[in-house]
């Protein structure tokens, strides 16, 4: 185990649910949670998380005076919504799970529980949605790479609203940009797991969230930014499309045995993590000003 990292668990359902965390350097700093996206067949936890290595969360925690939690999904994937992961069918409670982390941070750490921030990627960003669904008491801000809303949630009345930051490639073969279906088939073939693309997930976040702002637009040689402010209790949604960004976490090259997959292309403009942390730090509004 990396050293500065320390390995946890929670029960949930009378199943044993591994994470790591790296400790915040202060008293009541506020907590990320980084979801890997999916790892089929992987059993236990990893002696070093995926997603410690691939985001720069862990390299700027102390500048940035946060604490770090990289939970790891059952059998290395997310009950996320939209019926077609390992987890969803065996009917794993990953909401309740996250949750426990978050309280866990709580109570050792005096982390703010209703201030979490949820970062993740793929499966773990439409994880990091159905937080945001289920969970707006815990979780103040989402940040969504190459993971639109699951069109499954889309018809739950969430209970707080949550600013959002969603990033998708325009060249993403797995998730595109426009949305699209999971690539696991029904047994017939048929269609399955469906999620709304970059500019509907946005739209849907802004209209939950009351953003009346504006809006304002920002072009840089590698992405457009568009930004909606003034949602109940100042909550804000911010959509970027990354030009020519494959399935990948702008700012860091993909690890060696994906490199010339197809959806490889990675943006290094910016640093997904550092935008990240940008933008949920002034925005770790308690959850009763954010109650719907």
């Amino acid at each position: 185990m990396t050293g500065d990292l320390v390995e946890a668990a929670v029960t949930i359902d009378g199943l044993t649910r591994a994470f790591s965390v790296r400790p915040p350097n202060r008293a009541g700093a506020p907590i990320v949670l980084v979801l890997h996206g999916n790892q089929s067949g992987m059993t236990d936890a990893p002696a070093e998380p995926l997603m410690y290595g691939w985001t720069s969360f862990a390299r700027h925690a102390d500048e940035w005076g946060i604490g770090i939690a990289y939970p790891h999904g059952v059998g290395g994937c997310w009950a996320d919504g939209r019926g077609v992961t390992s987890a969803d069918q065996d009917g794993i409670d990953d909401v309740s799970f996250l949750s426990a982390v978050i309280d866990w941070c709580a109570e050792r750490f005096e982390a703010p529980a209703d201030r979490a921030v949820v970062a993740g990627i793929s499966n773990g960003a439409f994880m990091a949605h159905r937080m945001a669904v289920a969970a707006g008491d815990r979780v103040a801000v989402i940040a969504a790479v190459a993971g639109g809303l699951p069109e499954a949630l889309a018809g739950i009345r969430p209970g707080y609203a949550v600013s959002a930051l969603l990033m998708n490639g325009d060249a993403d073969p797995v998730v595109p940009i426009a949305g699209g279906f999971s690539r696991r088939r029904g047994p017939n073939g048929e269609p399955r797991g469906g999620t709304r693309g970059l500019v509907d997930t946005a739209r849907y976040w802004r209209d939950i969230d009351g953003c009346t702002g504006p809006g304002e637009t920002i072009e840089t040689t590698g992405s457009s930014r568009t930004t909606v402010s003034h949602g109940v209790g100042g909550t804000v949604v911010s959509e970027w499309t990354v030009f020519g960004g494959g399935h990948t976490w702008p700012g860091t090259p993909v690890p060696e045995q994906w490199a010339g997959s197809p959806g490889s292309a990675v943006s290094l403009e910016f640093d997904a993590a550092e935008e990240i942390w940008r933008f949920a730090q002034p925005l770790l509004i308690p959850a009763d000003a954010r109650k719907l």
